[in-house]
Protein backbone atom coordinates (compact mmCIF):
# COMPACT_ATOMS: atom_id res chain seq x y z
CA UNK A 1 0.00 0.00 0.00
CA UNK A 2 1.55 3.29 -0.47
CA UNK A 3 0.56 6.39 0.92
CA UNK A 4 -1.23 7.06 4.15
CA UNK A 5 -4.99 6.75 5.00
CA UNK A 6 -5.42 10.21 6.94
CA UNK A 7 -4.15 13.29 5.53
CA UNK A 8 -4.87 17.16 6.83
CA UNK A 9 -4.47 20.28 5.29
CA UNK A 10 -4.69 22.93 7.81
CA UNK A 11 -4.27 26.14 6.17
CA UNK A 12 -7.00 26.06 3.66
CA UNK A 13 -7.96 29.90 2.57
CA UNK A 14 -9.69 31.13 -0.77
CA UNK A 15 -7.70 33.77 -2.36
CA UNK A 16 -9.78 36.06 -3.82
CA UNK A 17 -9.57 35.51 -7.98
CA UNK A 18 -8.19 38.49 -9.34
CA UNK A 19 -7.53 41.65 -7.54
CA UNK A 20 -7.17 44.18 -9.98
CA UNK A 21 -7.06 43.51 -14.49
CA UNK A 22 -3.52 44.36 -14.39
CA UNK A 23 -2.66 40.48 -12.81
CA UNK A 24 -3.16 37.84 -15.46
CA UNK A 25 -3.60 34.89 -12.65
CA UNK A 26 -6.22 33.61 -11.29
CA UNK A 27 -5.82 32.57 -7.51
CA UNK A 28 -7.12 29.63 -6.71
CA UNK A 29 -6.41 26.33 -4.59
CA UNK A 30 -6.36 22.96 -5.12
CA UNK A 31 -6.24 19.71 -3.62
CA UNK A 32 -4.61 16.59 -5.47
CA UNK A 33 -4.24 13.18 -4.09
CA UNK A 34 -2.70 10.65 -5.68
CA UNK A 35 -3.53 6.79 -6.06
CA UNK A 36 -0.37 4.41 -6.86
CA UNK A 37 -2.55 1.55 -5.76
CA UNK A 38 -3.81 -1.20 -7.93
CA UNK A 39 -7.36 -0.42 -6.30
CA UNK A 40 -9.83 2.62 -6.54
CA UNK A 41 -9.52 5.10 -3.11
CA UNK A 42 -12.70 5.83 -1.27
CA UNK A 43 -12.17 8.69 -0.03
CA UNK A 44 -13.89 11.07 2.30
CA UNK A 45 -13.76 14.90 3.35
CA UNK A 46 -14.44 16.55 6.29
CA UNK A 47 -14.03 20.51 6.73
CA UNK A 48 -13.71 21.95 9.39
CA UNK A 49 -14.38 25.91 10.16
CA UNK A 50 -13.30 28.30 13.08
CA UNK A 51 -17.13 29.41 13.51
CA UNK A 52 -19.34 26.39 12.75
CA UNK A 53 -19.56 22.85 13.10
CA UNK A 54 -17.98 20.67 10.39
CA UNK A 55 -19.32 19.23 7.46
CA UNK A 56 -18.20 15.80 7.68
CA UNK A 57 -17.85 12.58 5.05
CA UNK A 58 -18.18 13.99 1.82
CA UNK A 59 -17.55 11.19 -1.00
CA UNK A 60 -14.89 11.07 -3.61
CA UNK A 61 -13.53 8.58 -5.52
CA UNK A 62 -9.69 8.03 -6.86
CA UNK A 63 -9.56 5.43 -9.25
CA UNK A 64 -6.71 2.81 -9.04
CA UNK A 65 -2.97 4.54 -10.32
CA UNK A 66 -4.90 8.10 -11.44
CA UNK A 67 -4.77 11.38 -9.85
CA UNK A 68 -7.62 13.23 -8.92
CA UNK A 69 -7.47 17.14 -8.55
CA UNK A 70 -10.00 19.81 -7.47
CA UNK A 71 -9.98 23.53 -6.99
CA UNK A 72 -11.70 24.37 -3.74
CA UNK A 73 -14.46 26.40 -5.31
CA UNK A 74 -15.50 23.04 -7.22
CA UNK A 75 -18.76 22.98 -5.98
CA UNK A 76 -19.73 19.40 -7.31
CA UNK A 77 -16.56 17.42 -5.93
CA UNK A 78 -17.33 18.72 -2.32
CA UNK A 79 -20.95 17.61 -2.35
CA UNK A 80 -22.55 21.35 -2.69
CA UNK A 81 -20.65 23.01 -0.21
CA UNK A 82 -19.59 26.43 -0.91
CA UNK A 83 -16.28 27.64 0.24
CA UNK A 84 -16.19 31.50 0.34
CA UNK A 85 -13.44 33.56 -0.60
CA UNK A 86 -11.14 34.44 2.34
CA UNK A 87 -12.88 31.85 4.25
CA UNK A 88 -10.00 29.72 6.56
CA UNK A 89 -11.00 26.42 7.03
CA UNK A 90 -9.04 22.58 7.28
CA UNK A 91 -9.59 19.31 5.56
CA UNK A 92 -9.43 16.27 7.06
CA UNK A 93 -8.71 13.43 4.35
CA UNK A 94 -9.48 9.74 4.86
CA UNK A 95 -9.04 6.99 2.77
CA UNK A 96 -9.29 3.33 2.77
CA UNK A 97 -6.55 2.85 1.00
CA UNK A 98 -2.96 4.90 1.38
CA UNK A 99 -2.78 7.81 -0.93
CA UNK A 100 -0.79 11.19 -1.38
CA UNK A 101 -2.39 14.49 -0.77
CA UNK A 102 -0.76 17.48 -1.77
CA UNK A 103 -2.35 21.21 -1.53
CA UNK A 104 -1.50 24.37 -3.80
CA UNK A 105 -2.29 27.96 -3.62
CA UNK A 106 -2.02 30.73 -6.21
CA UNK A 107 -2.60 33.92 -4.31
CA UNK A 108 -2.54 37.22 -6.39
CA UNK A 109 -4.09 39.75 -3.27
CA UNK A 110 -0.66 40.99 -4.36
CA UNK A 111 1.10 42.83 -7.06
CA UNK A 112 3.60 39.70 -7.01
CA UNK A 113 1.71 36.42 -7.59
CA UNK A 114 2.32 34.20 -4.57
CA UNK A 115 1.93 30.36 -5.14
CA UNK A 116 2.82 27.89 -1.84
CA UNK A 117 2.31 23.89 -1.57
CA UNK A 118 3.01 21.67 0.48
CA UNK A 119 2.29 18.13 1.75
CA UNK A 120 -0.35 17.43 3.97
CA UNK A 121 0.16 15.71 7.15
CA UNK A 122 -0.36 12.00 6.44
CA UNK A 123 -0.59 9.33 9.50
Amino acid sequence: MDGKTCWYIVDGYRPPLQPDHSVHYEGHECIMMLNCNNQDAHVLIDVYFEDRDPIENIELLVPAKRIKAFRSDDRDTLGGLELKMSQQYSLRIRSDVGIVVQYGRCDVAQSNLAYMALMGFGQ
